[in-house]
């Protein structure tokens, strides 16, 4: 059974001869519940940023696959620009391959570029999964905390 804010301040306790002091527990009662939302709103947010976190890691894993592809096409392109001048007349294969020279020398600076993003962008993700864990245990820490203050309060009454 989860308790709500409302279930904590709707909470009734019997009055017993030299029983608590009902203001005491009323105020306390109400700081648990306000403590309470707030924490169910931090938690929302916590969830809110969470889902846009994993879109934007499908929109890099999106890139990652374009840059992918990109990268087979160059060197598809590279290598039938490769097999065309190898057909071509002689003074057309010498024109052709400083052509296809400085084509090789983009295409591979591409390539680099392209391992040094998708590189980038596992460096990126790695330190936004080890981000992400260190906040989740950082609340459940706060959440671990939040309950045994609660049990030694409980334990104090």
């Amino acid at each position: 059974m989860r308790i709500t804010p409302l279930d904590i301040q709707q909470k009734q306790f019997k009055t017993r001869f030299r029983g608590f002091d009902m203001e005491d527990v009323d105020s306390f009662l109400e700081l648990i519940r306000e403590e309470m939302e707030e924490l169910l709103r931090e938690n929302a947010n916590l969830r809110e940023e969470s889902k846009r976190y994993e879109k934007q890691l499908k929109e890099y894993k999106n890139i990652e696959t374009t840059l992918k592809d990109t990268l087979i096409s160059t060197q598809q392109m590279v290598d039938e620009y490769r097999n065309t001048a190898k057909k071509e007349a002689e003074l057309i294969v010498k024109e052709a391959e400083l052509k296809t020279d400085e084509m090789i020398s983009a295409a591979q600076e591409k390539i680099v570029k392209i391992h040094e993003d998708i590189t980038d962008l596992k460096g990126i993700r790695r330190h936004f999964k080890e981000e992400l864990k260190r906040l989740i245990e950082s609340h459940m820490r706060m959440l671990e905390f939040d309950k045994e203050r609660e049990a030694e309060a409980s334990n104090e009454i």
